[in-house]
């Protein structure tokens, strides 16, 4: 492989893939009532018990464009480095990995996800599959780029308490959230949160992000690329993969824990879904 893959962990990438793929993963920053943490650094649970001691002083940060100019000189291979970030809307991290790469001495291309999480995930798989094939930074980055334009991305959290905390949604929509015992649902767009219409239950809210999959699913022959990530709800994460998998035999699909940075904007049980279909022939 002579194209080397950097992206940041919030892509929330299983170890065993990223070791397998050989991406280089910049950590995220949580800055808590401990300093400056790297994410990863804490479990899930211990950050979640961080932000219900300190709910007013936990905060987070991206990595700094030092951290990408390591990455990037420890990663640099003949053909280039492709480094693949989170949404820009989202996060500082695609400035500072720009940054970075002006700074280096590598062959740097530099590209926004417009996602995050799974979505991401794939988007890094795609990429580096291609670059393990063997090729060339241009045929990589386009490779990534198709499956931006693809890959879809939605979520049900358990609560809107922590994302009413964070300011990402006003007052009364937390309010409404606790009374009425709604599960609310969100689809990630062009690197925005997109607000769906709430489902009644943590059932129904699992059933509707398998009818968004199934809706999508094109008329053509179809491969299927699917991430389930989830937050302290690995039991029903599988559960959700394994439904999926009764229905289709995926060409990617993993299922693993959400960055420890997001989850202290999102709380704990937060289910995400993201998959893009790949036509065959």
């Amino acid at each position: 492989m002579t194209v080397a893959i950097v992206t940041d962990s919030a892509a929330s990438l299983p170890v065993a893939l990223a070791e397998q793929f050989d991406v280089h993963i910049v950590p995220l920053h949580l800055l808590t009532e401990r300093g400056d943490l790297r994410d990863g650094d804490l479990s899930l649970s211990e950050v979640m018990e961080e932000v219900i001691r300190h709910p007013r002083s936990v905060t987070t940060s991206g990595p700094s464009p030092g951290e990408f100019v390591a990455a990037i000189e420890e990663a640099a291979n003949p053909d280039g480095v492709l480094v693949l970030t989170i949404a820009g809307h989202m996060s500082g991290t695609y400035k500072s990995a720009w940054n970075a790469a002006a700074l280096s001495d590598a062959t740097v291309r530099v590209l926004d996800t417009g996602t995050a999480a799974g979505a991401e995930g794939l988007v890094v798989l795609a990429a580096a599959a291609s670059a393990a094939a063997g090729s060339d930074i241009e045929a990589v980055e386009t490779r990534a780029t198709q499956v931006i334009e693809r890959v879809q991305l939605v979520a049900a959290v358990a609560g809107l308490d922590h994302l009413q905390r964070s300011g990402r949604v006003p007052g009364i929509a937390g309010w409404a959230g606790r009374r009425l015992g709604l599960h609310p649902l969100f689809s990630f767009r062009a690197g925005r949160v997109v607000p769906l219409r709430p489902a009644q239950g943590r059932g129904a809210a699992l059933d509707r992000l398998l009818a968004r999959l199934r809706r999508s699913r094109p008329p053509t022959p179809a491969a299927l690329h699917v991430a389930v990530l989830h937050a302290l709800a690995d039991t029903e994460a599988r559960e959700l993969m394994s439904r999926i998998e009764q229905e289709i035999t995926p060409a990617t699909a993993f299922v693993g824990e959400f960055s420890p940075v997001m989850v202290a904007h999102t709380g704990p049980g937060l289910i995400g879904l993201a998959w893009w279909w790949e036509p065959e022939g």
